[in-house]
């Protein structure tokens, strides 16, 4: 049986906070304008502030296990909520996104994120209240994403994103048209006496459909961390949130994270081995359990590991391309010769 902490009105309380926040930023974003890097910067540390304050509440009220699971699990959330960034960067540029229009797309994609993870939290909370087996299959999927991520890592082929090849898309643009150009935040515009969507529409629907991608991998990533379905909706919920802000200050550090790819293999395969672990020892007690400590000391490892070599690498990049960019200067040989 999963345990949980949360009472029926801490519940309502937490998912009556997340709806409050919502509100404040559909409020914030009611008039699109573009995003200073001072607004993003105040948001940003608010929705990082947040989280660790409410960890503190969890570890104080709730005891020390209960805390550095929901830190854990934060921790892992948050660095997938970077990968969705990079995957929001990429539509946002391939649809052609105004930057007046960028920050109302991305909170629409962190509402659709939001609603489909509380699904499968849902979800997942009553197969594994059920079946043990749910851990094995969680740590199957994990392994799998880990590989993927590591093989599109290898063949240069992650965070690539082709519109027209993606299935929602075509299947949207088939049922119906869609205009050219934007029309501010409106989705839907009347011409020719028919229902015509913006691409404003296309991208919001292109971003809920990876939503749903990244939904069945943070899922159980974090359910890795923590069985309380508390904890790992609260987790999400506190990831997601900040996305928005954190997207327009990463923006220009983003590509500059190139083995970020790497990493997240390594956690979810970390992950998913831990999981696997996790049910072999509910069949076989004598299977070692991977301590939430030892997990969380693996995952900054991974993550200080994978920041150090991305920023070394880029920067040896760009030593490379500045040394190519440079003019070449005349030799002293060939002064002399010009000269006689």
């Amino acid at each position: 049986m999963l345990d949980s902490i949360a009472s029926p009105t801490l519940w309502w309380v937490t998912i009556a906070a997340v709806v409050a926040l919502l509100a404040v930023d559909f409020l914030a974003t009611r008039k699109p304008h573009e995003v200073s890097m001072r607004e993003a910067v105040a948001w940003s540390s608010f929705y990082v502030a947040l989280p660790l304050a409410f960890g503190l509440y969890m570890w104080n009220v709730h005891g020390s296990q209960r805390g550095l699971e929901y830190y854990t699990g934060y921790l892992v959330e948050k660095t997938l909520s970077v990968d969705n960034l990079f995957v929001f960067m990429l539509l946002l540029t391939a649809f052609a996104v105004p930057k007046v229009l960028q920050q109302r797309v991305l909170l629409y994609g962190i509402v659709g994120a939001l609603v489909l993870r509380s699904i499968f939290i849902a979800l997942g909370a009553v197969a594994l209240e059920r079946f043990d087996w749910v851990f094995l299959v969680f740590g199957g999927v994990l392994l799998l994403t880990g590989v993927k991520l590591l093989r599109d890592a290898i063949l240069g082929n992650d965070h690539e994103v082709d519109i027209n090849q993606m299935r929602v898309v075509r299947l949207v643009r088939r049922v119906m048209p869609v205009t050219d150009e934007y029309d501010g935040t409106k989705m839907v515009v009347r011409r020719e006496g028919r229902r015509w969507l913006t691409p404003l529409a296309l991208v919001v629907i292109a971003v809920f459909a990876t939503d749903l991608v990244f939904a069945v991998d943070s899922v159980p990533a974090v359910y890795g961390i923590t069985g309380d379905p508390y904890l790992v909706f609260a987790t999400n919920a506190f990831a997601l949130l900040g996305l928005r802000a954190l997207y327009f200050v990463l923006q220009g550090a983003l590509d500059k994270l190139v083995h970020l790819s790497y990493g997240l293999a390594a956690i979810l395969g970390f992950i998913g081995v831990k999981l696997v672990l996790h049910w072999a020892h509910e069949v076989w007690p004598s299977v070692p359990n991977v301590p939430t400590l030892a997990s969380l000391g693996v995952i900054l490892a991974i993550l200080m590991v994978t920041t150090t070599t991305s920023l070394l690498a880029s920067r040896r990049t760009s030593a490379l391309q500045g040394d190519a960019e440079a003019p070449e200067l005349p030799r002293e040989n060939d002064q002399q010769e010009s000269s006689v």
